[in-house]
């Protein structure tokens, strides 16, 4: 199967890819608008059929999900050494999960509190768009 590449070289991951890359991580960067204002916050997160699940508290993540503003959710992953990576941009709305049902389904996620503080607010990320990238490596020249 051909490599499919962007006008800049890198390898176009297509869609599948993508959610199979997302699912053996747990580390990502939710970015969030807020007032006009980019933040970017390190969140632990989950994939929950085809989208991001996120456990938080009170405060900007959580006001962005009530608002229903566009986010974006990112991984990525690095080999200095080869001076090879890739990246997953996930695009869409976020929402926080109230419905009991939702809350039941989405507490048997493999998803906890890393910091001290107790967190209890579910937000989940419906994707609009799903992309990834990654750097090929070429062959060195002899």
């Amino acid at each position: 199967m051909a490599i499919r590449t962007d006008r800049h070289g890198l390898e176009v991951l297509d869609e599948d890819t993508c959610w199979q890359l997302l699912s053996t991580h747990y580390v990502g960067r939710l970015a969030v608008s807020i007032a006009n204002h980019p933040e970017i916050f390190p969140v632990n997160y989950a994939v929950d059929n085809r989208s991001i699940v996120i456990l938080t508290g009170e405060g900007t993540k959580l006001a962005a999900a009530v608002l229903g503003a566009g986010v974006a959710f990112e991984i990525d992953g690095a080999d200095p050494l080869f001076h090879t990576g890739w990246s997953v941009l996930l695009r869409g709305r976020a929402r926080e999960v109230e419905t009991m049902d939702e809350l039941m389904e989405v507490s048997e996620l493999p998803l906890a509190t890393w910091g001290l503080m107790e967190k209890r607010r579910w937000v989940r990320i419906e994707p609009l768009t799903v992309s990834g990238r990654r750097i090929i490596r070429l062959p060195q020249s002899e």
